[in-house]
Parts: structure tokens; C-alpha cells; sequence
């Protein structure tokens, strides 16, 4: 028994000190991290069936300046807009500037605005007229680089990424251990804890200075998983906030820090089913049936079916928030080109689906207007409006979504249910239904006419886009044109 009991104390003693020894070590940077709490609210109650425009303000108006934007608020509150979402508002840097403007997201001083587009003043004054109209803002944030005569450059210099030799950097991709190619804006260093404490003031200012509702983090999937956790402890104390991701990283969602990020798989299938049926004009020419031959890539048919694979796997992935859906932005806009292009005659069945089928809908500057146009991003590019043509078709959209809870994002909205059509290659179909509120979605996801059958789902409809009563038997039967959809409510 002795023997016994001098041996459990060597144990527990030898476990001590194991611990001790583990203890001290030096904890990695970037860990995934469990959920943050917060006895507060974290986040907003307006977000649960909020709808989002991206405005990009250096092409809007002739003036593109705060002040300019503000004639623009009612029209786009009438459309169904709930966040107003800004491109980066701060001062582009000269230093190894592209182009004649400068990327927005070379950021030359975190505290400033961009002369061009106004004062502090002014935009305060623009915060005040969104939240008016009842109507929330959130900014675009560039946290994993700045601009190359950023103060942060001189005055901190040990706050940056630098090579063997000292030199500040610009960012790497550390997939390859390759520039990504962004020469104008310098990397920084995560590991430097001065650093991230910097970052997380200058994100407060703008809360507590101005007023907003919160942020959209540019290349969010560049930054140490566990910054996150720590930014949201600080700024969640100050006011509950809307976050928004640009990367696709369940952990920054599930652990509490974002309520949302990019549905950026689903989007770039979207574009895959738009090539490979033959809507889109870059692809198009090049589409037969099975695989497509496009220089010395292979592009395989894609089609209604491998939404669901998708759908799929993002459920299982987020335990928490959504994903903004779109069918364009200004990434898009710029460099893949318009969704006229990319998804031709199909652009407003795609964004019929992308406002419906879960998380909440994106439209990108221009896009109410049928902008036909990639918009130069390094220098001024006034967009064409015109007289608002998609206008109303979003605003149906949007009126629907606002108030009808089968249509709410996330989880305050119904789960989506598949409905089999006979013919789900083509037809993609299906439900939501949340506290007695339902939505019935129909969409020909080709460019030819397709035939099938609704089953499960007989009942008095409101058909929304033409604003009948319609009487759905069951098996009733489909007739579909090119790209038609079709959205019934039970209300």
C-alpha cells in the first residue's frame, strides 16, 4: 500500500511539472480559438433579414464625395437596402502608387479619410443621413497591409513583415512563398502583439468617432485566426456589430467573430453553370456537351445538381452566421468581368437564387442600372446609371425577403428544402418555410426551355413577380423558358 501510494504521488508529481514545463512555452500565433464570449449582445437584431449594397464611391457620382452620396439614400432605401456597405474611405498612398488613383485598398493613413471624398465632418454628416433613413453602414478595413507611406512605416517600423535582410515586404503568399504580386502595399506583422493592439484602436476610433455599425474585413483569411477573437472581445464591448468576412473561413464565424463571410464557392459554381450551359459570352463559344476545352484548362459541365454538394458541405462547415451570396462585386466586377458576361441571359435567375436560398443577398454599385461595364479600379470611372432598369426586379426581391420570415438570413430564416422536379439537372426547386411563413422557388438554371413536375407543395400562392393569386396542385406541372423563374409566397 505504501508502495502503492509513494507511486501516485510521483505521478501527480510528475504531471505537475509536465504541465509547468508546458505552460511556459511560448503559445503559436495563429490557432483556431474557441467561441469569445460576451455578457453584452454581440451582434445586432437588424441583421436577421438585412439585405446589403456595396458602394463603391470613387466611380459614383461626378463628385464622388460624401456629400454627393447623400441624394442617393432614399432610392436606395426604396430598393430594399438595409447596409450600406463602403469601399475603403481612407487615403490612398503615393508610394509605389498602380495606376493614376491608386488602389483604395492601399491604405495611407488608418485615422484619415480620403480627401477626395470628403472630411471627417462630411462623413460623420453622411453616417447621420444613412441612420435617418433607418439604414446602417459598415466600412471596408484593410488589416493585413498598408500603403507604403503609411505613418505606421516609419513610426513603427517593427510592426511590418521583413525579409533576411531587414527589408519591409509586401505580402506573401505562404502557399508558395511568392509575392502575391501587391508591390503597392507593405505586409504586416501579426506576431508583433504592439502591432495588433494599433490595428484594434484604430478600429474603435471609427466606431466611437463616427458611429458605424460596423466593418468589412478585406483578406480576412491573411490575418492569425486568433486576432480575430481578440479584435471582437474589444470591439464588441464598445456597441454589438455587423462583421462581414471577404474570406471563406468557418473558424472566424463559428468562434463568434464574424456574422458573416463570402459564399464565394457557391459564387464561382454559379459562374461554372452560367459557362457550361452557354449563357456566358467569355465561355460560351467554347461550350459542348460533357468537358469544355479552354486553352489548356478543362472545364467540366456543370449544373443544377452540384448546388446541393455545396449547400452540403457549408452546413456542415458553419455551426454559426452565413454567407453573403452574389452575383457580383467589385473583385468580380474589375478583374472577371460584369455579370452580364459572366452569366449572361441567366444574370437575374442567378441573382433570383442568390437572394433566396440562404444567407443574405449582395448588389454591387451599378448593378440596378444594368452596368454592362468593368469599372477601371485604379483610376476614375464614372458609371453609366441610366434609369435604374433592375431596380424594381430587387426591390420585390428585397420587399419579399423583408417580410416574410421563410426568407430570413441564416438561421432566422427556414431551412431549404429540395424539391424534386423530374428533371433537378435543370430545374433547381425548392422551400422555406419558418413560423407559418413559406416560400416556393422555381428556377431553369439552363439556356433551353425544360419540362417537369412540382410535387409536395399544393397550395394557394402569391406569385411575386407578377402578382397573382396562383392555385399549385399537386404534381403540378412545370413549363419553363430559358433562364424563367418563378418565386411564390404563402402570404
Amino acid at each position: 500500500m505504501y508502495m502503492q501510494k509513494l507511486t501516485l504521488v510521483g505521478i501527480i508529481l510528475a504531471a505537475a511539472i509536465i504541465f509547468f514545463i508546458l505552460s511556459c512555452r511560448e503559445k503559436p500565433v495563429a490557432i483556431a480559438t474557441p467561441a469569445v464570449s460576451w455578457e453584452k449582445p454581440r451582434v445586432p437584431d437588424w441583421h436577421k433579414n438585412a439585405t446589403i449594397y456595396e458602394v463603391n464611391l470613387r466611380h459614383y457620382t461626378k463628385e464622388n464625395t460624401f456629400k454627393s452620396f447623400e441624394s442617393e439614400i432614399p432610392r436606395l432605401k426604396q430598393m430594399g437596402i438595409d447596409i450600406l456597405w463602403f469601399m475603403p474611405i481612407n487615403p490612398v498612398s503615393v508610394k509605389n502608387r498602380k495606376g493614376e488613383l491608386g488602389s483604395p485598398y492601399s491604405i495611407g493613413d488608418y485615422y484619415k479619410t480620403n480627401p477626395d471624398y470628403g472630411s471627417l465632418d462630411d462623413f460623420k454628416h453622411m453616417v447621420k443621413a444613412i441612420h435617418d433613413a433607418g439604414m446602417y453602414i459598415i466600412i471596408d478595413w484593410v488589416p493585413n497591409h498598408t500603403g507604403w507611406d503609411n505613418p505606421w512605416i516609419t513610426e513603427h517600423p517593427d510592426w511590418y513583415t521583413k525579409d533576411k535582410d531587414g527589408n519591409i515586404i509586401d505580402p506573401i503568399d505562404y502557399n508558395t512563398g511568392k509575392s502575391w504580386g501587391w508591390t503597392d502595399v507593405a505586409d504586416l506583422n501579426y506576431d508583433n502583439k504592439e502591432m495588433r493592439l494599433g490595428m484594434i484602436d484604430a478600429l474603435k476610433f471609427w466606431i466611437n468617432e463616427t458611429g458605424i455599425d460596423g466593418y468589412r474585413m478585406d483578406v480576412a483569411h491573411g490575418v492569425p485566426v486568433d486576432f480575430w477573437a481578440q479584435c471582437a472581445d474589444s470591439l464588441y464591448a464598445v456597441k454589438p456589430l455587423f462583421m462581414l468576412s471577404e474570406g471563406e473561413v468557418p473558424d472566424i464565424v463559428n468562434n463568434g467573430t464574424f456574422i458573416a463571410d463570402y459564399g464565394w464557392e457557391m459564387h464561382h459554381l454559379l459562374n461554372e453553370i452560367a459557362a457550361t450551359q452557354g449563357a456566358s459570352r467569355i465561355k460560351a463559344a467554347n461550350v459542348v456537351q460533357g468537358n469544355v476545352k479552354e486553352g489548356e484548362k478543362q472545364m467540366i459541365r456543370k449544373t443544377a445538381l452540384d448546388i446541393d454538394s455545396i449547400i452540403a458541405k457549408k452546413a456542415k462547415q458553419y455551426q454559426k452566421g452565413y454567407q453573403m451570396q452574389f452575383t457580383s462585386n467589385h473583385d468580380e466586377n474589375s478583374w472577371a468581368d460584369t455579370e452580364f458576361a459572366r452569366m449572361g441571359d441567366g444574370h437575374q435567375a442567378f441573382a433570383v437564387l442568390t437572394a433566396t436560398f440562404g444567407g443574405f443577398p449582395l448588389v454591387y454599385t451599378g448593378q440596378e442600372s444594368a452596368m454592362d461595364k468593368k469599372l477601371e479600379f485604379f483610376k476614375k470611372d464614372e458609371i453609366p446609371w441610366g434609369d435604374y432598369k433592375y431596380a424594381p426586379f430587387y426591390k420585390t426581391l428585397f420587399d419579399l425577403k423583408h417580410a416574410n420570415k421563410a426568407l430570413w438570413n441564416g438561421s432566422h430564416g427556414g431551412p431549404l428544402v429540395k424539391i424534386s422536379t423530374g428533371n433537378d439537372e435543370n430545374i433547381y426547386a425548392f422551400t422555406r418555410e419558418k413560423d407559418g411563413d413559406k416560400v416556393l422557388v422555381v428556377i431553369n438554371l439552363s439556356s433551353k426551355p425544360q419540362k417537369g413536375n412540382l410535387k409536395g407543395v399544393a397550395g394557394n400562392y402569391k406569385d411575386v413577380f407578377v402578382g397573382s393569386s396562383k392555385d399549385i396542385k399537386d404534381n403540378e406541372g412545370l413549363d419553363l423558358k430559358a433562364w424563367e423563374y418563378k418565386v411564390y409566397s404563402n402570404k
